[in-house]
């Protein structure tokens, strides 16, 4: 710790031999048992995945630090003020896994009487974000590292390579099988009618919420018959952004049995996205494809930056008694909410940055909020369209708490130029629905359900031209 303790230690003041001396005299006056005690450590969390890496220290009490960030070797170093350094603090140690994709270790040590210093070693140039929460939920106070890359790497760019493999099958008799057969595009091809000629048009200044990498626009054109190869299938990449909801710190609704909303989310999701990408020229983009947190904002984000078609949240109701049951499906509302429940279950969903936990010092989130209020009538119109379809496959493989789409102000719907549709699987709360969530078979036939909702929507409304770099 000898390196830790010398470290960047112009800006501390060491105790002075006086005030040493006054120090023991405080504690001789009043006993040990009678000085402040410091926060008590309730737990200390890691958060690996590609996008970011999150830390978090729960205590009793809020406790302040102070931070510099070192790029020469990439490092932040925290100095964590009132507290002493105790086994879980040790803990984040051995924490940090070797495949983190961007923390190399921590060394943490008392650098001064009530005062921990923990210097993260990061592998990369990194954007670090330190901040606290106050109480909420199940959680106590929180201070939270979300260490985001200098560089972020470019989605569409990665779904446009895959694409690109996939036009290869030289040589793989497999792959070239696969790319013949093509179902979804016989499904269009037997259920295709001509789209209405004022298809979803760009919003006026969406492109300013496009990230970095993004072509200018979304350079889509209006919905017209002819825009589809013959037999329905599309010459350009479909991408269908599939969103698994709550993760990391939002364990999301807890069923009585103790399975967690965002871990069955997730499974469904990826088992959605397998199938998705045996489709030719589809794609399948998830916002979280690992246990981490993804602010609402942040998720509309991630789909309008791949130029997303399609925007499906998957979630798994809860409710205050076990009596309720059947999937739903939500779009969204400019006008109020369909019903109270459905109201009921927008605030629900909406609180989960309030429990995951966002930086509210970020300027950026205040500018992409009002981004995404611009939603249009066209959007919410697509998105029942497309609510209905998927509606009407999910009820042939389990009940429906509602036979038609609600509406309500969801959050993560707010793309002004994607159908977005929330789907709540099942009720996690009802136990005989619990046990449907984590069993294999439904979450097969949940998912061919959907793959099937999707299908039909593209089938009476063919996936708009756009940009031919996809």
């Amino acid at each position: 710790m000898a390196d830790m303790n010398t470290m960047d230690n112009q800006h501390q003041t060491p105790l002075s031999r006086r005030s040493t001396l006054q120090l023991g005299a405080v504690v001789l006056l009043l006993g040990a048992q009678h000085l402040a005690r410091g926060a008590s450590i309730v737990a200390v969390r890691v958060w690996p995945s590609a996008d970011y890496t999150r830390l978090t220290i729960e205590s009793d009490t809020e406790i302040r630090t102070r931070q510099l960030f070192i790029p020469e070797p990439p490092r932040l170093a925290v100095d964590i003020e009132g507290i002493d350094l105790i086994p879980a603090l040790r803990e984040l140690v051995a924490k940090v896994k070797a495949d983190d994709p961007y923390i190399a270790g921590i060394r943490v040590g008392q650098n001064a009487p009530g005062v921990v210093r923990l210097v993260i070693d990061l592998k990369q140039p990194m954007r670090p974000q330190v901040f606290t929460l106050q109480p909420v939920a199940a959680y106590q106070h929180r201070l939270v590292f979300d260490l985001y890359p200098a560089q972020a790497a470019d989605p569409l760019a990665a779904l446009i390579a895959e694409r690109l493999a996939d036009r290869q099958p030289a040589g793989n008799p497999e792959k070239a099988e696969t790319l013949a057969a093509d179902p979804l595009g016989d499904l269009i091809a037997r259920h295709a009618t001509p789209p209405p000629t004022a298809g979803r048009a760009p919003v006026d200044g969406a492109d300013n919420a496009h990230g970095p990498g993004m072509p200018h626009g979304r350079d889509r054109e209006p919905a017209m018959a002819g825009r589809s190869k013959p037999g329905g299938k599309t010459d350009r990449l479909v991408i269908v952004a599939l969103d698994p909801g709550h993760g990391g710190e939002d364990p999301g609704a807890v069923g009585p049995g103790g399975t967690r909303e965002k871990d069955v989310v997730l499974q469904i999701a990826l088992r959605l996205r397998d199938r998705i990408n045996k489709q030719p020229n589809m794609r399948a983009f998830l916002t979280r494809d690992a246990d981490f947190f993804v602010p609402l904002n942040v998720r509309v984000q991630k789909a309008r930056r791949v130029q997303a078609d399609l925007f499906i949240s998957i979630h798994a109701d809860a409710f205050f008694t076990a009596r309720p049951q059947g999937a739903s499906v939500f779009a969204l509302s400019d006008k109020g909410a369909s019903s109270s429940a459905a109201r009921w279950m927008a605030d629900k969903e909406n609180s989960a940055d309030l429990v995951g936990g966002i930086n509210a010092r970020a300027k950026e989130a205040q500018v992409q909020r009002a981004l995404l209020d611009m939603s249009t009538t066209a959007q919410i119109n697509d998105s029942l369209k497309l609510g209905t379809a998927m509606l009407g496959e999910i009820g042939n493989v389990g009940k429906l708490h509602k036979p038609h789409v609600e509406q309500a102000g969801f959050a993560v719907l707010k793309a002004p130029d994607i159908p977005s549709v929330l789907v709540e699987t099942a009720f996690i709360s009802n136990p005989d629905e619990e046990a449907r969530l984590r069993s294999d078979s439904y979450q097969i036939e949940l998912s061919d359900a959907l793959m099937r909702g999707i299908g039909r929507y593209f089938a009476k409304n063919p996936p708009l031209a756009r940009n031919r770099a996809l």
